[in-house]
């Protein structure tokens, strides 16, 4: 079956679909894999395909969600992440893989067992759910919360916290009062730690990360996207920093940064510590991830440099 079959069989399919409704029009597995890889189509979730031409929505995630997710169940943790705020709430390498969907029923309704979802039984109020285009889902506060209980590792829970917390459905002082009604649930005592840090400023996980090295490294809560004006125009902003010290900090990441870019930012940077006096410290991944990580020592210390030189830098407008 040559490729233009494959097109013309895919386009008797409604989008999003299922792989078993692509079975039915006679696309199975390696037409749906060429075809993805040529992005034609994109797979967001396990066995749900759309075409890559459509717009990402919150509609169309519950479209997908809608094909797969049984009716007596109700989305949370990643997926509900994924379905309030869509790609900003992936993780490092996330868009390279389709996690499992997490669906649960309320607790005493049975688990699913398929090989299709990571899913159990969860104590749920009726305010933690909302229903969003047919689907039910946990709100973005109760997945805050979970989130910043569940997840493996401090980054990935911090980085769920600051990406509902970015969404503006709730405040950070709400999420923080609702943290008592978890007292001797899994995750709790990490939670209590790590949701007095959340930040809705943070634009991406590396972001996130780098705040969590700052915290580490024991300085004054940073200000997220701090603006700069030039002439009462914001033109430039900073991924995190403490303006009252003229000292940032500034995640750059792999992904977004092309060799364009990255000339764009150094030259925005210098001109910042130029004219305006900023301590600017710039990290990639591998300071701020792995074994070998040193995002904590060097804010500490560009901390210090920036707190002793602060009276011999001159702001000019």
């Amino acid at each position: 079956m040559d490729r233009l079959t494959w097109l013309d069989r895919l386009a008797q399919l409604p989008h999003p679909f299922t792989t078993a409704m692509a079975r039915e029009v006679g696309l199975g597995y390696k037409a749906l894999h060429k075809l993805t890889l040529a992005g034609v189509i994109r797979r967001p979730i396990e066995r749900v395909y759309v075409d890559a031409s459509l717009p990402d929505s919150i509609e169309l995630r519950c479209r997908m969600l809608r094909l797969v997710v049984p009716t007596d169940c109700f989305v949370c943790d990643r997926t509900a992440s994924w379905l309030h705020a869509g790609a900003r709430a992936l993780g490092p390498n996330e868009h390279l893989a389709v996690p499992p969907i997490s669906c649960f029923r309320p607790s005493d309704a049975g688990r699913l067992r398929n090989d299709l979802t990571a899913s159990g039984e969860r104590e749920i109020l009726p305010r933690d759910l909302m229903e969003i285009h047919g689907l039910v889902a946990t709100t973005p506060l109760r997945t805050a919360l979970d989130l910043g209980r569940l997840q493996r590792t401090r980054d990935l829970k911090l980085h769920g916290m600051d990406t509902m917390l970015s969404l503006g459905a709730f405040t950070h002082q709400e999420m923080l009062t609702e943290i008592p009604r978890f007292n001797r649930r899994r995750g709790v005592v990490l939670l209590r730690v790590l949701a007095p840090l959340a930040d809705g400023g943070s634009e991406s996980f590396g972001e996130t990360a780098l705040r969590g090295r700052w915290h580490d490294a024991g300085l004054p809560r940073p200000e997220t996207q701090i603006p700069i004006t030039l002439n009462g125009v914001e033109i430039y902003r900073l991924d995190m920093g403490l303006e009252g010290l003229l000292f940032a900090a500034e995640y750059e990441g792999e992904a977004w940064h092309g060799e364009d870019r990255a000339l764009y930012d150094e030259e925005r940077r210098d001109w910042l510590e130029q004219q305006r006096r900023w301590s600017i410290e710039v990290f990639r991944k591998a300071s701020v991830f792995g074994h070998h990580q040193d995002a904590h020592i060097r804010l500490a210390a560009g901390f210090r440099a920036a707190r002793a030189s602060l009276g011999q830098r001159t702001f000019v407008i």
